[in-house]
């Protein structure tokens, strides 16, 4: 199993390195992890009052109650039908806050899927150690490089690590995110921003620096699987119609935090007014309506599906509603069509009105499938008749 993991990843970066003759693989796939490339600036303008636009038709859940016990630490999301993805900019007067960036999240589909368990919270540190400690899987970020595999690259580059965000100390322009990006020796997902750092003390933080394939072996061990992004909105909507945010229209409502995402000057500056700088515990925040923490900021979250900025199109020229949809059946980002990408939902941390609106539950985010970051984790489902959980 770990040797066909290395084989497939080993693939992935060949191909990555010849096509950019270049060492910096790493830090180069950061341009395919783009959960958002343009800045933004009022990302707070709908009111809670503001009523429905008509392209999101009501969400019909189905009735059927859950289908025993919740397995530990999961939640009954019973699935339905619901439209899906983000309001048009127009439609809402937010065509100047930089919502074209979000024209891969139109146009609104309806769609239905069948119920299903998940986690509550995104998988924590507490629970990956066990997975480690129980199988000795080996994460991506904790593989060395082989010299065969890049060929040309000096000896001193070929070294285990990770992508981290590296805030510089002083305004830069936002048009270039190696600014505040770095590929750091060591980084992983015990040393999130490198040997130095540590998760002791962190077993309640969500895990970072995993990789899709690390998702992938975690879940499979956990008895369960990554979400489809079908899955994933209808979740983090927890039953609302076309809200912009899983808890509303109001990004501050009455002065309340709803989300851990960024606040102050980015990249250089976070304030943490909402209580955290950088990356917070798991469910610090109020839940949605199904009970499900952290489903907007904090960390990224994997989804099952590939990438494509054409797929919501795809569904929509559908003859009636898609039924429990699965993406599609490869992957294509027009910006780097050579590399592999699976969809990202969520946001993070990072996400702040001047750069990020990705926080907002309809949008989409893309990340490579062989690079973590230590704003990145995901968390796992479970079919109504799955074996039962190991947490």
């Amino acid at each position: 199993m770990i040797k066909k993991q290395r084989r497939n990843h080993r693939q992935s970066r060949v191909r990555t390195f010849r096509a950019r003759w270049t060492w910096l693989v790493i830090l180069i796939v950061m341009a395919a992890i783009t959960w958002s490339m343009s800045s933004t600036r009022d990302m707070r303008a709908t009111a809670a009052s503001e009523p429905v636009p008509a392209t999101f038709l009501p969400t019909i859940p189905n009735t059927v109650p859950s289908p025993g016990p919740a397995p530990k630490g999961m939640v009954w999301i019973p699935g339905g039908e619901f439209s899906m993805g983000a309001a048009d900019p127009v439609e809402r007067d937010m065509n100047n806050v930089g919502m074209n960036a979000t024209n891969d999240s139109r146009p609104i589909h309806r769609v239905y899927m069948d119920g299903f368990w998940m986690d509550e919270t995104d998988v924590t540190n507490e629970q990956f150690e066990k997975f480690v400690s129980e199988t000795g899987y080996i994460t991506v970020a904790e593989r060395t490089p082989r010299p065969e595999d890049f060929p040309g690259a000096p000896p001193e580059n070929l070294v285990a690590g990770s992508v981290v965000f590296s805030p510089p100390d002083h305004p830069v322009p936002l048009d270039n995110h190696f600014r505040w990006w770095s590929y750091v020796k060591g980084a992983n997902w015990r040393h999130p921003i490198g040997p130095k750092s540590s998760i002791k003390g962190k077993e309640k933080y969500p895990v970072v620096q995993v990789a899709y394939e690390d998702a992938l072996a975690y879940a499979k061990w956990a008895g369960k699987r990554l979400p489809t992004e079908v899955e994933w909105e209808f979740a983090a909507r927890g039953g609302l119609t076309g809200k912009a945010y899983v808890w509303g229209d109001q990004f501050h409502p009455d002065g309340k935090w709803m989300a851990n995402t960024h606040q102050g000057h980015f990249p250089d500056q976070d304030k943490g007014e909402d209580g955290f700088v950088g990356i917070a515990p798991v469910a610090q925040f109020q839940s949605n309506g199904y009970g499900l923490y952290d489903m907007a900021g904090d960390v990224w979250q994997w989804t099952s599906d590939w990438y494509r900025p054409d797929y919501y199109a795809q569904l929509a020229r559908l003859d009636g509603v898609a039924r429990n949809p699965k993406g599609p059946e490869s992957a294509y980002d027009p910006s780097e069509p050579g590399e592999k990408k699976r969809v990202l939902r969520g946001g993070s941390f990072l996400c702040t009105e001047q750069y990020c609106s990705r926080y907002m539950v309809g949008t989409r985010g893309k990340g490579e499938v062989s690079t973590g970051t230590n704003h990145l984790g995901f968390r796992c489902v479970q079919d109504a008749k799955g074996a039962p959980s190991k947490l």
